[in-house]
């Protein structure tokens, strides 16, 4: 875990040479609290730290009048799950621009994106630079399998044996609708929100229709897709948006869904363990979506810089994106030996790609053609 962790710790120190405050942005339980504890412990800063946790009520109290408390405060100040108290932005952007000789920097931490943190974004643009943590990825662990089983939540991961992850997974669920969609101001129905996303892991890997679903629901089309926005807002969903090609042909223009994590997609699944999932159904959209993720992750990608691509019934290609000047993009296919494709083909030409990877669970590595792999995931990180 420490490889990963040191890439995010560096990222802190790089936006705090340029910024006053830094965000460390993720999902609930991922690790951002530790991570801001490691930070204050390598760079030494344990007595010149305040912490305050907005969710517990004594530190809400102590910051009743932010501006006058925070003010007197000189060094690193914390502020943890951020979303609780917005009203803390503009106090923020009035300390920072009146601290002439520099004398506080503020780490905030948010169990929601920049989209729900408007505050943020409109009180402090160019005075904040974000960083977003993800549970853990392959390179942070040591047993493959059970990433992919467990998902990368450390106290799912880390649980003793796969019932008590997957019991961890469903309070998590649990929590996650009853109390952490309210105390972001979100006025929806547990069961309704639950029902949805449920619903979605039918469309796990598949675009999104949003009449189709509200019918299922007897809901609104808009209110599905308030619903879809408030799961990829709060880092439990990703759309991934089409990529379209100035070409003559008749490209799919509507996002497709993922769960960002594939742990809480098996429990919303009823996938307890290895065999539930190998006899599954949607094994190979399980497995697409968590190499997915493993992919953005270990390129270090922005959700405005992945796309899918998809020619109606035609060809596809699972994601693609632009770095340091080249097309790239993946395949991810769980089967024992992919074979080169027509589909694999045409994109490579069309998108005019340098070079296309083919992941898939074997251990071999072996060429299709000049440019277009079959790898593991893990040969990949090697060469990174």
């Amino acid at each position: 875990m420490k490889k990963a962790r040191e890439e995010h710790l560096n990222e802190v120190r790089k936006y705090f040479n340029t910024h006053p405050i830094v965000g460390i942005l993720g999902p609930r339980q991922c690790g951002k609290t530790t991570l801001a504890h490691l930070f204050i412990q390598q760079e030494n800063l344990t007595k010149k730290t305040h912490f305050f946790d907005l969710e517990d009520p004594t530190d809400v109290a102590i910051l009743e009048n932010p501006k006058t408390v925070l003010q007197s405060l000189k060094g690193l100040i914390v502020l943890d799950e951020i979303q609780h108290c917005p009203d803390l932005f503009p106090v923020l952007r009035v300390l920072v621009d009146r601290d002439e000789k520099k004398e506080r920097r503020f780490l905030i931490l948010g169990s929601a994106s920049r989209e729900l943190l408007k505050q943020s974004s409109e009180s402090l643009a160019g005075r904040i630079a974000y960083t977003e943590l993800t549970p853990f990825s392959h390179f942070e662990v040591d047993h493959f399998p059970k990433l992919w089983l467990r998902g990368g939540f450390p106290k799912s991961y880390l649980a003793r044996v796969d019932k008590e992850s997957y019991d961890w997974r469903k309070q998590y669920i649990h929590s996650f609708l009853e109390r952490d969609i309210p105390n972001l101001g979100i006025n929806i129905a547990p069961v309704a929100l639950r029902r949805f996303w449920m619903m979605l892991t039918h469309y796990h890997g598949q675009t999104f229709n949003a009449a189709e679903i509200g019918k299922s629901l007897g809901i609104a089309a808009t209110t599905v897709r308030n619903y879809l926005d408030i799961l990829t807002g709060t880092f439990m969903v990703r759309q991934l948006l089409p990529w379209y090609e100035n070409l003559k042909k008749r490209q799919v223009k509507t996002p497709k869904i993922y769960f960002r994590d594939s742990g809480i997609f098996h429990t919303l699944s009823n996938i307890h363990n290895q065999k539930d999932l190998i006899h599954h159904p949607k094994l190979g959209a399980s497995w697409e979506g968590f190499m997915l993720e493993e992919v953005i992750r270990l390129h270090q990608l922005d959700t405005g810089e992945v796309f899918y691509w998809c020619v109606h019934n035609s060809v596809e290609l699972d994601l693609f994106f632009m770095k340091n000047g080249k097309r790239i993009g993946y395949e991810f296919k769980y089967n024992d030996a992919p074979k080169l494709t027509r589909s694999m083909q045409i994109a490579f030409e069309d998108l005019k790609l340098d070079e296309l990877n083919v992941i898939y669970p074997g251990e071999k590595t072996y060429s299709l053609s000049s440019k277009i792999t079959v790898q593991n995931i893990k040969n990949i990180s090697h060469c990174k």
